[in-house]
């Protein structure tokens, strides 16, 4: 009865099994930024104050001191495999206390 010569082989053996098992790396869903959801963003209407807004979409992730009357809420999410992130970009505009416009699914750029 023969044994197979790269059984044997410690080296070997190893080898084999961190080829075998370096395919399997797990990666992280990576979210970032307010979940948006459809619901809570139908649900902003023009008129609106601040504090109703904060309350459905929770505190903005830009809040520019040059631009005050301006919210944008921003949402990123890359499945763990995947290369193509899922991003969305809402901005509120106010007029004193109240929204005087609302800018649903703005185009993100990437700087270069």
């Amino acid at each position: 009865m023969s044994r197979c010569p790269v059984l044997r082989s410690p080296a070997l053996l190893i080898l084999l099994a961190a080829l075998l098992t370096g395919a399997c790396v797990y990666r992280v869903d990576v979210q970032q930024g307010n979940l948006l959801d459809e619901a809570s963003i139908d649900a902003v209407q023009v008129g609106m104050t601040r504090s109703q807004v904060r309350f459905l979409l929770g505190t903005p992730v830009v809040s520019d001191s040059f631009h005050p009357d301006r919210w944008d809420y921003m949402f990123s999410f890359r499945e763990g495999r995947s290369r193509v992130p899922e991003q969305r970009w809402i901005i509120v505009f106010f007029e004193g206390d109240r929204v005087s416009e609302i800018r649903r699914d703005v185009p993100v750029t990437r700087p270069m």
